[in-house]
């Protein structure tokens, strides 16, 4: 993956005793807030036109996807903002939606207890099953080769590196134990990295006081890791 984006950044961040449920007055006021935010540092522009949001597309197409037509999470939940805002979903999705728009970068959230095996990043083979929805129904689909994707041994969590998620791993209501993952490449500083993994530290404590959370700073010359204070 290095190869492909030498400037490539992630932190990886694990929740456990998350308290899931249906959106509440608490994740909506974060949710709430975080759409201000992100109308604020927009400023009528299309959201390709922000650095990071243009970097994204670019590596979009290094892969040999069309972000016009697959965009990256970021920009796809930035189009949506208007006119009424982001839809609810339960408490966790709209808290780690919140800190993505607020933050401007990529940030999925996967139930850690679905996984089979860690997570990790690779170029697709093409064969690896894709389990999703299509009409409304489930249907299990495969990557492109080549394409990057997210997979644990099973299969693929997410395809085109932060495009859509599967079925399997979605956060649900009765979600307790969540990785997220933010994307970062250049411009996007480490520190504005790290500063979008304190905020969705200090919102999913506000959801889940007793939450125990870690996280993991990945990048081509790994630093050393931080806490959830963000201290190493």
């Amino acid at each position: 993956m290095f190869d492909l984006r030498p400037d490539y950044r992630a932190v990886l961040l694990t929740a456990d005793g998350l308290c899931g449920g249906p959106s509440d007055a608490a994740s909506d006021r974060i949710l709430s807030d975080a759409e201000s935010t992100a109308r604020r540092l927009l400023d009528g522009q299309a959201p390709e036109q922000l650095p990071h949001l243009a970097a994204w597309r670019e590596a979009y197409r290094a892969f040999g996807a069309k972000p016009q037509r697959t965009r990256p999470s970021v920009e796809a939940l930035l189009r949506r903002l208007e006119p009424a805002g982001l839809p609810r979903i339960d408490r966790i999705t709209d808290v780690y939606n919140a800190v993505s728009i607020a933050h401007l970068l990529p940030l999925g959230g996967e139930d850690r207890a679905a996984y089979v095996g860690p997570p990790r990043l690779v170029r697709a083979e093409g064969g690896e099953p894709f389990d999703t929805t299509a009409g409304g129904e489930p249907v299990v689909e495969h990557p492109d080769a080549g394409e990057v994707v997210w997979r644990d041994d099973d299969g693929v969590t997410c395809r085109r590196w932060n495009w859509r998620q599967c079925t399997r791993t979605r956060i649900t209501t009765g979600t307790s134990s969540a990785v997220f993952i933010l994307d970062a490449l250049d411009p996007l500083s480490d520190d504005a990295v790290h500063a979008a993994a304190d905020a969705l530290t200090e919102a999913l404590h506000a959801l889940s006081p007793d939450a125990t959370i870690h996280r993991r700073f990945l990048a081509r010359e790994e630093a050393p890791p931080r806490d959830e204070a963000g201290l190493a």
